[in-house]
């Protein structure tokens, strides 16, 4: 039996355990939540007139990035370096259909969500896109058609630079291009994500990723960070993203 004293010594032992955890669970949050709470980049197509609204301003204030193209050669310039999650075509306000914007897009990325607006749903044939809204409307309405189309709903996205990392599906968007990952592939990319712009040295990295404390051989990272750069990388045999430092590790250079 412990005595008294004892028994207070390892109550007081116990609430400095916890008061440990929460801190790190406050430290590990806070460093992380850029990257959890990071929203979809959204390409918005519009021009400015009088007479009909503009939505980029609106949809930065509820929190999207945004990014803005005056006409549709400018935004199809720009998408392998933005790699939007969605487009809002404001055709309304280009004072056009829209359709062959979406078709360049289409043609560019056949997966990309497309949502276009119009002043009458009865221009065009509605399969252009995923969807069509017609003036007028709510911003807030415009956010409900936004979401669905976003990759796993906008939930457990991780963005840094043009990689989004979807955890739910699995799945890194790049340049345009949608690549299916493995769990170890996900797992290594979020870790350099996390560090991107430092150098992850090998040994810890591949103990992390790999959840083993034995690095006697780790080839096998070499390996999956070449199929890694498939995924992320326009030309993977010369990488402009994801950098070998020699002798030491890799780094995200984002």
């Amino acid at each position: 039996m412990y005595n008294a004293g004892t028994l207070i010594k390892i109550t007081v032992h116990i609430f400095a355990i916890i008061r440990r955890i929460r801190s790190i669970k406050e430290i590990f949050f806070s460093t992380n939540t850029h990257l959890l709470m990071k929203t979809a980049t959204i390409l918005v197509i519009e021009s400015r007139h009088a007479e009909i609204p503009s939505f980029a301003s609106d949809l930065q204030k509820k929190g999207f990035d945004v990014q803005l193209a005056q006409n549709g050669s400018k935004a199809v310039a720009r998408l392998k370096e933005i790699s939007p999650s969605l487009v809002v075509i404001n055709a309304a306000s280009l004072r056009s259909t829209g359709l062959r914007i979406c078709q360049s897009i289409r043609e560019k990325d056949p997966k990309l969500p497309i949502i276009l607006i119009l002043e009458n749903d009865n221009e065009v044939n509605k399969d252009v896109a995923d969807a069509v809204l017609a003036l007028p409307f709510t911003v807030q309405k415009l956010v409900n058609r936004i979401n669905p189309l976003l990759p796993g709903d906008g939930k457990n996205v991780l963005h840094v630079g043009p990689i989004r990392l979807d955890l739910e599906k699995r799945r890194v968007r790049c340049f345009g291009r949608s690549t299916k990952l493995t769990p170890r592939l996900v797992t290594l990319l979020h870790l350099l994500m996390d560090k991107h712009g430092e150098v992850a040295e090998r040994e810890p990295l591949f103990k992390k990723a790999w959840e083993t404390n034995y690095t006697g051989d780790t080839r096998t990272l070499d390996v999956h960070i070449s199929w890694l750069r498939r995924a992320i990388e326009l030309d993977p045999e010369n990488p402009k993203l994801l950098k070998t430092i020699r002798g030491v590790g890799y780094r995200l250079d984002i």
